[in-house]
């Protein structure tokens, strides 16, 4: 399977919703019912879904763990703080604009790249990483950006959320290994299908509603984060933790896959830098075709 095998239907699902939205097959009335289905129920169901089947006993390398979110968080904390001290961001700006440069698409690209270059074995790694993957970086941009808001009441909005409730949720339920009806999984299963096409339509037809040029800038500086900067932390600090070969491979190549596009719907959920998170995703994606193929290069010397 080459990059372009696993890039392509994203980049595909993206055209259509930008050639739907430019040629107006679609309205925005139409594009916003899209939104909130896709937002606000099929993603959630979805985020529910896996936090409840991962498997959290296999979570137990400490170094493993260790070595992808300690570099993350760190250079989350690192934008975070240089974008409100350097350019005068409003926390909720500087949140999303750190989680564009940490959040990655480890599902649909960071795992087949794994898989074809590295082997079926390194997939209980990448399986021991994913589960905490959203839980972390979402949890932690919630609370930066909520908190803006001063006193108690940022807390409200934070648990009610969509996003933080139904991972919240699905981690309730896996630790205490609720047993739900076979029929009711197979129809959230169902519910939660069109979740990652219909977040990359949307994405496409937005870029139409919030135009492309006047983000490219931001949105190249934070995929040279998210691709360059941000993998070779990752890479250095699993050197430093003294990970095997394989597992240093590991989390490097799951750091340096794209943008996920759940970046974008977060920052949907808070209303700001919508226009730099769709811009950002895209932009990643295509990026990564270069990145990749870059670090792969790097990884096996």
């Amino acid at each position: 399977m080459t990059f372009i095998d696993i890039l392509f239907p994203l980049i595909f699902v993206v055209t259509c919703g930008f050639v739907a939205a430019r040629i107006r097959f679609i309205s925005g009335a139409q594009l916003d019912g899209i939104r909130v289905y896709i937002f606000n129920l099929a993603i959630p169901v979805l985020l529910f879904l896996s936090m409840f089947r991962a498997d959290l006993s296999q979570v137990a390398s400490a170094s493993l763990l260790l070595a992808f979110y300690l570099p993350v968080v760190a250079l989350y904390l690192l934008v975070f703080v240089l974008l409100r001290a350097r350019f005068n961001l409003t926390m909720s700006d500087a949140a999303l604009s750190a989680l564009n440069s940490t959040y990655s698409n480890t599902v649909v690209v960071g795992l087949p790249v794994i898989l074809a270059a590295l082997g079926e074995q390194a997939a209980a790694m990448v399986f021991m990483i994913i589960p905490l993957h959203s839980a972390v970086l979402f949890s932690l941009t919630f609370i930066l950006a909520r908190r803006a808001n001063g006193g108690v009441e940022w807390l409200k909005p934070l648990f009610l959320n969509p996003v933080v409730l139904s991972i919240s949720l699905g981690l309730i339920a896996n630790l205490m290994s609720l047993s739900l009806p076979a029929l009711l999984l197979s129809g959230m299963e169902w519910f939660a299908q069109p979740a990652i096409a219909g977040a990359l339509f949307v994405l496409g037809a937005s870029l139409v509603q919030y135009g492309f040029r006047p983000v490219w800038y931001p949105a190249l500086m934070l995929s040279i984060v998210k691709l360059l900067i941000l993998p070779l932390c990752v890479y250095l600090t699993a050197t430093l933790l003294a990970l095997e070969p394989l597992q240093r491979q590991v989390v490097t190549l799951m750091s340096a896959a794209p943008l996920g596009v759940n970046a974008y719907l977060v920052a949907r959920q808070l209303g700001v830098q919508q226009a730099i998170s769709a811009g950002s995703v895209v932009l990643s994606t295509l990026l990564s075709v270069v990145s990749l193929s870059l670090w792969l290069a790097i990884l096996s010397i």
